[in-house]
């Protein structure tokens, strides 16, 4: 668009004038004088005559009306805006007197169809994206408020548990101020105590030392302001006055922080000694053997002897004849534990699709075979069979045919565990503790090794742990392809944890040149075990090879599962993540849904179920299948 000043008006007027006067004045005769910057900000001069520019172009007053119904012409003159043309005049006119030019139109500015096509395209994608950006607020207020409709319509105002975000903690910062300011207190008493005991400023510190104590006998347990006397306020004031005396007397910021400091590393001393001590606990406790459960075992094994069951022949012909088919579903248990094995046998009938094609081998102790002999008579599955047995009738399981049993029977290792002056608290062989658990000592741990000669007539047995809880019918696990493999298990690792090198002594020369660091773990406790493989693999052999190798044990420490990742090394078919969950004995922060979803749970772990130390939350999944009416779970004050 060509445009140019108000002055350039009077010069055009002026044209028309003269012509009007008689004069002749053509197009040829005006130069049109165009005054433009260039990119260094110098002013230039361009000049036209008139008479070269095309008809098409036109002169035209903003102040008067569009010719051709108001439509623009393919170029137009028009004047500069008001608030451009005293500084282009003043630049033209400077520019025109040190240049000594001729009178010439004022600056002006010539737009093409092109450009004009352009900005009209500009206008309409703005006003496009415009209309784009308030419907997309439109659509993000709509979206926001059905959010807030469908919180609202969720929302349960009910306190969920102790630690809900809900509770009275996060109703405000200030909650429970006047407990955290009467702890605080306390400790700031000690610190400036100390100072004046240290300065000899003896009624100073005697009456700190009153305070503090004060302060403590009105705190007792309180866990919140609730719990507070009414008198905790002024007692908090009268140690803030306190404080302010002896801070008046006594503050010397570079002592307060050497205290403090001091008083932070005794802080951090006792938290490591009672987490050392907490965990002498949990592994002792782990390992003690409840008393309801104790009391148990004795009763029915009371009961056993007295109504002469030890004396009665049972009809073996017809069980042995289920014991030994192969069509049928076959599991092994072995354990001292009967109300953990009750609950693996009530769990796995109860959820089986078809529980008389369902066979559990349970195999104990001489000191618990009386108990679990009685309690599966009396409280037998009714569909599902079971034969309990002793390990000590098994004849052939002696230390000269197992390796583990001889050396649990060496001088060596009795020395190790029963040793009189053996390190066993807290401060000295804390990191062999958690392997004095008697059960690495029982050979029933080391008999799922033995399977084929416990069970010579079987193809298939699925072996499952005490601590498990079947949530789903395990027949499907018969029909799984193990592509050769001899043990079905799932796998543990994860990123970089549960991997062999957790368990094994890779520094070893003879772990390290056989078995690869990084290769996955697995889980016992629902394992699935292809018995023809295993004898055409000769697996026994290769397990008493590693055993007699790790007799000194520096390969690993004692246990199952190290040998179990060896035997089964490059023989083990990992199966499905979901058929077994692991961990409820010791991660509070399982996903729920994983759990619900398997088809057995394992409490694997120090908390078990049956522990006072059981997790909460994970402990129901267990003890629904636990018979809590049983008269003998009554007698023996066994509950939930």
């Amino acid at each position: 668009m060509l445009r140019f000043s108000n002055s350039s008006l009077l010069l055009i007027a002026g044209i028309a004038a003269a012509t009007s006067c008689g004069w002749r004045v053509t197009s040829s005769d005006v130069n049109i004088v165009a005054t433009y910057s260039d990119h260094h900000g110098n002013i230039r001069l361009g000049s036209v005559k008139m008479g070269h520019l095309s008809s098409s172009w036109l002169f035209h007053n903003p102040l008067l009306p569009l010719p051709n119904n108001n439509k623009p012409p393919s170029q137009l003159v028009t004047p500069r805006d008001s608030f451009q043309n005293d500084s282009r005049m003043e630049e033209s006119a400077s520019y025109s007197s040190t240049n000594q030019t001729e009178n010439h139109f004022p600056h002006v500015e010539f737009t093409s169809p092109a450009k004009l096509n352009r900005q009209s395209l500009r206008q309409e994608r703005r006003a496009q994206r415009t209309l784009e950006l308030i419907q997309q607020d439109k659509e993000s207020d709509k979206q926001m408020q059905e959010a807030a409709i469908h919180k609202s319509m969720i929302f349960e105002n009910s306190l969920v548990g102790k630690y809900s975000i809900w509770r009275r903690d996060f109703e405000s910062p200030n909650a429970d101020a006047i407990l955290k300011l009467m702890r605080d207190q306390i400790i700031m008493a000690k610190a400036y105590a100390h100072i004046a005991k240290s300065k000899n400023a003896s009624n100073l510190y005697l009456f700190l030392m009153q305070q503090s104590r004060e302060n403590q006998r009105v705190l007792g347990k309180a866990t919140s302001d609730a719990d507070l006397p009414s008198r905790a306020l002024e007692q908090a004031k009268a140690m803030g006055h306190a404080l302010s005396l002896a801070k008046d007397e006594l503050y010397d910021c570079h002592e307060l922080a050497k205290k403090f400091r001091a008083m932070l590393q005794s802080t951090e001393r006792n938290v490591d000694g009672l987490k050392k001590k907490g965990t002498f606990l949990i592994q002792l406790a782990a390992k003690t053997f409840p008393q309801p459960l104790h009391c148990l075992s004795l009763q029915l094994a009371a009961d056993y002897f007295l109504l002469g069951f030890n004396e009665e022949e049972e009809d073996v012909v017809k069980k042995d004849a289920k014991f030994e088919d192969p069509s049928l579903y076959h599991y092994a248990i072995f354990s001292d534990n009967v109300l953990a094995t009750s609950v693996v046998v009530n769990s796995t009938v109860l959820n089986a699709k078809q529980p008389e094609k369902h066979v559990f081998h349970i195999v104990t102790d001489k000191l618990n075979f009386a108990a679990m002999k009685m309690w599966f008579r009396v409280n037998a599955p009714a569909d599902a069979t079971i034969q309990v047995e002793n390990i000590n009738d098994f004849k052939w399981l002696n230390s000269s045919y197992c390796s583990v049993l001889r050396q649990l029977e060496s001088a060596r290792l009795k020395e190790y565990y029963f040793k009189a002056n053996h390190p066993s608290s807290i401060s000295a062989g804390a990191d062999n503790l958690k392997y004095r658990n008697p059960k690495y000592l029982s050979m029933l741990n080391h008999l799922r090794f033995y399977l084929p000669e416990v069970y010579p007539k079987l193809d298939k047995i699925l072996f499952l742990d005490d601590d498990i809880v079947v949530q789903k019918d395990l027949a499907p696990l018969w029909e799984v392809d193990m592509q050769g493999k001899v043990n079905g298990a799932v796998e543990t690792c994860k990123e970089s944890f549960h991997r062999f090198d957790k368990y094994l002594n890779f520094s070893n020369p003879k772990i390290s040149e056989n078995f690869d660091a990084g290769a996955c773990g697995w889980a016992f406790g629902m394992n699935m075990f292809d018995l023809r493989e295993w004898r055409k693999r000769n697996i026994t052999g290769i397990y008493h090879y590693w055993q007699d190798m790790n007799e000194d044990r520096t390969l690993w420490k004692l246990g199952s599962l190290p040998p179990g990742l060896i035997t089964f090394y490059n023989l083990t078919y990992a199966m499905e993540r979901s058929w077994h969950v692991l961990g409820l004995g010791y991660d509070p922060a399982l996903n729920q849904t994983a759990i619900e979803n398997a088809a057995v749970v394992h409490y694997n772990g120090n908390y078990k179920p049956w522990l006072g130390l059981a997790f909460a939350k994970y402990k129901p999944y267990w003890s629904k299948y636990v018979e809590y009416d049983n008269p003998y779970l009554r007698l023996c004050n066994i509950n939930e």
